[in-house]
């Protein structure tokens, strides 16, 4: 049975979009590949859509002050894909500096200046919107409310809503993602070495990054690999969570984690056709850092650990605010409170969540003198 979507029921992001454009009239929309950026521009009640990866639209572009001109102001405009015109930034400079009663939002797979060919991030002239994969506060806008199909299928919308997995999908993917956005942007040479690091990398999501471990089996240099990683930063193919401390001599302070950033991805490069019940708590952190994403529409996301092992899943640390402590549970009861006691040594004050799946109501209990919140994910996107 085909399963139809109304793109236009996606209130969460198209409230965003039209906060956005309050603040500013330029928008950069971005996220990874097929994760739904053009078709939700589309749900837009009107709009003009300029693809440009069409040479035609491309020409368009020669004068892009005689473009802008020649629309009504009535209309968004959605510029798709721009990063395929020949200097996009200064497209959006002009639009933002010369029309700012225009609306415009531009698409794109990395995030502005991560490659040559944006001269300009267009610092104050801009608001940023990343589409991550669906949220699981979606799922019923999909027609979905189960979480183990989430999990295995991913968050692209036609991952999620094909009927069986779609492991073809994945490699098609891959190979778009290499072709379009890394050729693309980056022109780098040896796809072997890269797309072997993709793979490995999010074969081991979630774990301590150390590059010196990918180096060899990729063929390639530790410099080369750290170079790869940010190609994957910036394209948001993996989240790069670097280590909350404030240097006490305990605490791990350099070593980042990295998590894939879809966890039908991580299932597809892990050989992953089926989950077992030990699976669901791995892909459940990934679900949780998706949902915070989402919301905060950041990366400043951190995780701790010390040197006896201690861990805390995410920490957020907002500025002149006491660090807020989450632990990703699938199931309330699995927690460790030796994890927050020990984080709670160095850091004594800020809140402590256990984020569970189907936590229906939110209780808080007292380990001495810590009190720890146990909270569905909604609830905890209201805290931070």
């Amino acid at each position: 049975m085909k399963i139809w979507l109304r793109m236009d029921e996606r209130t969460f992001w198209l409230d965003l979009i039209h906060q956005a454009w309050k603040k500013k009239s330029v928008i950069w929309l971005n996220g990874v590949r097929r994760v739904g950026k053009t078709t939700l521009c589309k749900s837009l009640s009107i709009y003009e859509c300029f693809d440009c990866e069409l040479p035609k639209v491309r020409r368009l572009f020669e004068d892009a002050e005689a473009f802008f001109n020649s629309l009504s102001f009535d209309k968004p405009i959605v510029l798709d894909e721009i990063h395929r015109l020949p200097n996009p930034s200064e497209v959006l400079k002009i639009a933002s500096d010369h029309f700012p009663k225009h609306r415009v939002i531009a698409t794109g797979s990395s995030t502005l200046g991560a490659s040559g060919k944006f001269r300009d991030t267009l610092t104050d002239r801009k608001t940023n919107l990343w589409l991550t994969p669906v949220l699981l506060t979606e799922l019923q806008t999909f027609h979905q409310n189960n979480l183990h199909r989430r999990m295995l299928h991913g968050g692209l919308p036609a991952f999620l809503l094909a009927t069986e997995l779609p492991e073809n999908n994945y490699q098609d993917w891959v190979d778009d993602f290499w072709a379009k956005d890394v050729q693309e942007l980056f022109r780098l040479e040896r796809r072997y070495s890269f797309l072997r690091f993709m793979e490995l990398l999010l074969q081991q999501s979630s774990g301590i990054f150390e590059a010196t471990s990918f180096a060899a089996p990729c063929e390639v240099s530790r410099t080369t690999i750290q170079n790869y990683l940010s190609v994957l930063e910036a394209t948001y193919v993996a989240h790069v969570l670097r280590p909350f401390n404030t240097r006490k001599t305990n605490e791990i302070l350099s070593a980042p984690k990295v998590y894939g950033f879809d966890t039908g991805f991580v299932c597809f490069f892990k050989g992953w056709d089926s989950l077992r019940s030990d699976d669901h708590g791995l892909l459940w952190e990934h679900l949780v850092l998706n949902e915070l994403y989402g919301c905060i529409q950041r990366r400043n996301i951190h995780y701790w650990r010390n040197k006896q092992g201690y861990e805390i899943d995410f920490v957020i640390a907002k500025r002149g605010k006491s660090p807020i402590a989450i632990e990703c549970k699938i199931k309330p009861g699995e927690v460790d409170i030796a994890n927050f006691r020990s984080f709670r040594l160095n850091y004594p004050r800020g809140e402590n969540y256990v984020v569970s799946w189907n936590q229906e109501r939110s209780y808080s209990r007292q380990y001495g003198e810590i009190t720890i919140e146990f909270l569905s994910i909604d609830k905890l996107l209201s805290r931070v």
